[in-house]
């Protein structure tokens, strides 16, 4: 059963609270949310966003019952199930770490990561079940992963060294430390550099009946609030 059952004029999304880009308890749920809905009001469509955990919301959305997924991060893999959008602003990605452990690449990760990450391959590797994170990292299988259901419960993780390294959108971590647990950032620190700057997408479901309309509105949209200043503008109000 779909949840879109009001029509074609109604889009209907799963997605997981990930603040500070979208969460119920943020104003207007999060900038992404509301730069997505400004571009779907372009062309009169309306929006309904459905929270889930992320393992969930993929679910969902890859069968079908919902339009799609929202925020994704681009991944082949998923192509075959869904449709991604235009992109809009994400954030930086990479390892944070306890400030104690000093842990540093070898050199440059994004220009040899197999050969930066050598000091550290004997390190436990916190990762959140479902996330697309960074291609080289998801494959380097020789790497020990230890996966958990959110980025709040990989900090947690990482505060009582039940694991040694994490991997996490920067904004992400630091909304989190900020926001519910202060006396962490003194003890945890991100891993410079940044392995990616993530753009963020709508993965729209090839199972929806209307994604390749709905696609065509929201970057259609997009554009048109790129052009006239009003993504700078939500952008600025949320702080980014």
């Amino acid at each position: 059963m779909s949840f879109n059952a009001h029509g074609k004029d109604r889009i209907v999304l799963t997605s997981l609270n990930w603040e500070p880009y979208i969460g119920r308890s943020l104003p207007n749920m999060g900038y992404s949310y509301e730069l997505i809905n400004e571009a779907l009001k372009v062309n009169h469509y309306s929006l309904e966003i459905i929270f889930l955990s992320w393992e969930r919301a993929i679910e969902l959305a890859r069968k079908g019952h919902t339009d799609g997924m929202f925020p994704a991060y681009y991944s082949k893999k998923r192509e075959k199930d869904f449709i991604f959008s235009s992109p809009i602003p994400g954030g930086p990605v990479g390892f944070y770490s306890r400030t104690d452990n000093n842990f540093r690449f070898a050199s440059d990760p994004r220009e040899n990561f197999a050969q930066a990450i050598e000091p550290l391959k004997k390190l436990t590797f916190g990762v959140v079940e479902g996330y697309v994170n960074y291609a080289p990292f998801d494959e380097a299988a020789y790497l020990k992963k230890r996966y958990t259901t959110s980025d709040d419960l990989n900090i947690k993780r990482l505060f009582k060294k039940q694991v040694d390294i994490i991997f996490i959108d920067k904004y992400v971590a630091q909304y989190i430390i900020t926001k519910k647990y202060p006396w962490y950032s003194l003890e945890l620190e991100f891993i410079n550099p940044a392995l990616e700057i993530k753009k963020l997408h709508i993965a729209f479901s090839r199972k929806a009946k209307h994604h390749q309309t709905f696609i065509e509105a929201f970057n259609k949209g997009l554009e048109h609030i790129t052009r006239n200043g009003m993504v700078a503008e939500i952008l600025l109000k949320h702080g980014f």
